[in-house]
């Protein structure tokens, strides 16, 4: 069994190896398969996050969606995360050099119907490990109605470790190859 550190260490060196056409294909694939669940076209309020470079990239799919569905994105605020529609003219680059929103109205995280979540690694059982902060933990608390959709590489699905009781898992998971698990989390 792998402690968090080292599996953070392990998928980020395996992540390192694809390259740009790897990452950008994977990317496409994986969140097609996120555009084709009836619950996306269904929804209304989409959170999804703003990649970093090392992360599954969401930037073609804001773009792509921006003018039909009412994205969202989050931003730090102290340990937690608040929820703000995305306008790509009001953008700034914000806590851990992540792209955040600057307006000034927050949405209610209740009101959200599908989260797109980021991780470093995902088992089969949804469970997922962060960065290590809980922002996500925290603000996936406060959205029990929306569905949870967990997007990675193929390479950061590890079944080697054990979640801990603060972590909320997510109800998909779905990578480059397709959905890992459906899993059984509520939605």
């Amino acid at each position: 069994m792998m402690d968090k550190h080292e599996i953070r260490k392990a998928v980020k060196a395996v992540k390192k190896l694809l390259t740009a056409e790897q990452r950008t294909e994977a990317a496409a694939r994986a969140l097609a398969v996120v555009e084709a669940l009836p619950q996306f076209a269904a929804a209304t309020n989409v959170l999804v996050y703003h990649s970093l470079p090392d992360e599954l990239s969401t930037i073609a799919f804001i773009e792509r969606w921006a003018e039909r569905k009412r994205l969202l994105l989050p931003r730090v605020n102290g340990d937690d995360l608040d929820v703000l529609e995305y306008n790509p003219q009001q953008l700034h680059t914000g806590a851990f050099n992540i792209q955040e929103p600057t307006g000034g109205v927050l949405l209610d995280p209740e009101r959200i119907e599908l989260v797109i979540v980021p991780a470093v690694a995902y088992d089969r059982h949804g469970n997922r490990i962060g960065r290590g902060k809980g922002y996500y933990d925290r603000l996936l608390r406060r959205t029990p109605q929306a569905l949870k959709v967990g997007v990675a590489y193929q390479c950061q699905i590890c079944d080697d470790f054990t979640p801990d009781e603060f972590d909320i898992p997510v109800d998909i998971v779905i990578t480059d190859q397709g959905v890992i698990n459906r899993c059984n989390h509520g939605s």
